[in-house]
């Protein structure tokens, strides 16, 4: 079984068509108010397993993707689906990531059926911070980070970009393993996101000029919803219904799941924004004066450009040569 790091989880993620986000339920029982999908737990979850297998066997059959991660919502309450999907990729090749907020670890023995998901994975992302602890206890924690790591598993504590929240999580992780944490877990830092509930507990910053961006370095990682709905956006907002129409398509087979995967893997603007980066997409005339806009995020600035590409009946030529131009640069 390979183990993967955060940086090699990242470089896959940034590699065009290297990975997918299996999105397999939105439900969730922790209920964190900065939730950027507004997962609750009474939220929807599989209903149709015979077009999610369908779903599944789509990723599996596409060799270029090596590394598949799977969230929600809190995946683990999917016990179905997630073992489902877990199995099947990691038969397939597919190295598996796993996120959670370690809900799961309500004993210091985790079920049989748990320990034989975390124990497949190549990696899991295991979430805290302030909003995390309103539901899930310090020993919650520590139950569910010494249960991964006792499967042989790296873990990637996820917490907000926030000084007091990353001192938390390192005293967490030094109480779960000891001075010699850093041999068990690295620590990802993840920026506030102002979208789902986190929407009314995050102020959007004053932003910077389109010119100022760089790089979308998850554009080239499609999200992959349980019900057919798939994203070429990393941005989970967009699989849940925001955002241009242009970046969701709707499945009901495995022939258009793998149809709209193959449609994201190579769509021009996705991959020039990911490639060249959005700062020169906006010398482009038809961004020309986005170059100078405030915007509060990447997001954004591509949503805008797309509301303008979207009713071109085929690729621009220059969008096109921007993502070749791109994909020079990273060979």
């Amino acid at each position: 079984m390979r183990r993967l790091s955060l940086a090699e989880v990242d470089a896959a993620r940034e590699a065009r068509g290297r990975s997918v986000l299996l999105f397999i339920t939105d439900r969730c029982p922790v209920g964190c108010a900065h939730c950027s999908v507004d997962s609750r737990a009474d939220s929807p979850s599989i209903t149709d397993f015979e077009l999610f297998g369908q779903i599944v066997d789509a990723i599996c059959a596409r060799p270029e993707v090596r590394v598949v991660g799977i969230s929600g919502g809190e995946p683990f309450v999917e016990r179905r689906g997630l073992t489902l999907a877990a199995h099947k990729m990691v038969e397939a090749g597919k190295d598996l990531v796993l996120y959670t907020s370690g809900v799961w670890a309500k004993s210091n023995s985790a079920p049989a059926w748990i320990r034989d998901v975390v124990g497949i994975a190549s990696c899991v992302f295991l979430s805290t911070d302030a909003f995390h602890a309103e539901q899930i206890a310090d020993e919650q924690f520590i139950r569910a980070a010494r249960t991964i790591s006792g499967e042989g598993v790296p873990i990637v504590v996820q917490v907000l970009d926030n000084g007091v929240m990353i001192e938390r999580a390192r005293e967490l992780l030094l109480a779960a393993f000891g001075a010699s944490w850093a041999e068990h877990a690295e620590i990802n830092l993840i920026p506030p996101l102002p979208y789902g509930r986190g929407a009314t507990v995050f102020m959007r910053g004053a932003g910077r000029s389109g010119r100022d961006y760089g790089r979308c370095r998850v554009a080239a990682a499609p999200v992959i919803r349980y019900d057919g709905r798939m994203s070429g956006c990393c941005n989970e907002s967009v699989i849940m219904g925001g955002g241009p129409g242009v970046l969701r398509r709707t499945c009901g087979s495995r022939a258009e799941a793998d149809a709209a995967i193959e449609h994201f893997a190579t769509d021009p603007f996705l991959g020039a924004i990911g490639g060249v980066g959005a700062g020169e997409l906006t010398g482009h005339p038809r961004f020309r004066d986005l170059g100078g806009e405030k915007f509060t995020s990447i997001c954004d600035l591509c949503w805008k450009m797309l509301e303008r590409t979207a009713a071109d009946e085929r690729p621009d030529p220059m969008i096109v040569a921007l993502d070749l131009v791109g994909q020079a640069r990273d060979e």
